[in-house]
């Protein structure tokens, strides 16, 4: 016999909650623009100063990235811009560039344009609306 799997109203509706909170990014405030500017700057200048370092400042620089990763997509949620930059950031040389600046600009201005667009045409927050004819009563 096949054990049988009961998913329960209250339970099925949390699961729904929390992946529609991991899909949609959080608005982009003043706030949150700031605070992850600053992560990025920061680890930037950090991992500039710890190439010197030679390998102990490259095993950090490692940490460090995943620390920016992290902090990054808990501030602006996750964006696939920010998977490259992390990659990149694995490559000795690029490692110098200041990445997770430029990653995280383009993040807040690619969230900011997409906030700018007006909602469809009979949006009402739960989708379009169902459209009438003229001769149609409602």
């Amino acid at each position: 016999m096949r054990p049988t799997v009961v998913i329960y109203p209250r339970s099925a509706n949390r699961m729904n909650q929390s992946l529609s909170k991991l899909l949609h990014p959080p608005r982009v405030t003043r706030v949150r623009m700031i605070l992850a500017l600053v992560v990025a700057i920061v680890t930037d200048m950090l991992q500039f100063t710890l190439g010197i370092l030679g390998p102990l400042g490259w095993i950090v620089d490692e940490g460090l990235d995943a620390v920016a990763m992290v902090l990054t997509s808990w501030i602006l949620g996750f964006h696939l811009l920010l998977l490259p930059t992390f990659v990149v950031k694995l490559v000795p040389v690029v490692d110098e560039l200041p990445t997770w600046t430029a990653c995280v600009v383009a993040v807040i201005a690619l969230r900011k344009r997409d906030q700018a667009w007006p909602a469809p045409l009979g949006a009402k927050g739960k989708g379009l609306a169902k459209p009438t004819l003229p001769n149609e009563p409602k």
